[in-house]
């Protein structure tokens, strides 16, 4: 759903406002705006900023360097491989390439069947690695048939 500039900068004023009186509140307010939008749209980070006095580069770098902050909306499917170090030395690298020729994708990228590919830091089921989380899923033991399996229940 496309929102114009009015709507978004009425619904950030609304986010600006309930966040007002913490310390510290730019990554409460990017939390509660990508909640509203499902992203962080480019048109709030000026407003943002302003609120915050901060420049825009600021919030900007802060959306940038948090993977789970979107710059676009993602798909109807959000796929997560963790790219952390035990799933990796179980096999994640190998789940990752086979998710991104599978898909056509690059990470943060969304196929035109609406499944959106996305890395994740350590999803805490070191264990049972290399893991995943689809649709909010968490998915352990993860190798390409699994992988198969799980995308093709996305529509993949």
């Amino acid at each position: 759903m496309q929102q114009d500039a009015a709507d978004i900068s009425a619904r950030v004023g609304d986010i600006l406002s309930a966040h007002a009186a913490l310390e510290g509140p730019l990554l409460p307010i990017l939390h509660a705006v990508q909640a509203e939008y499902g992203f962080v749209p480019q048109a709030a980070l000026p407003q943002i900023a302003r609120a915050l006095n901060l420049s825009r580069a600021e919030v900007h770098g802060v959306v940038s360097f948090y993977h789970d902050f979107r710059e676009e909306p993602a798909g109807r499917h959000v796929v997560k491989l963790c790219r952390a170090e035990a799933c990796q030395a179980m096999g994640g690298d190998a789940v990752a390439d086979h998710a991104r020729a599978r898909l056509g994708v690059d990470w943060h990228g969304t196929t035109p069947g609406g499944v959106t590919l996305e890395p994740v830091f350590c999803l805490g089921l070191c264990a049972c690695a290399p893991a995943a989380l689809i649709d909010g899923r968490v998915v352990g033991r993860v190798d390409a048939a699994r992988l198969d399996e799980l995308l093709a229940g996305c529509g993949a």
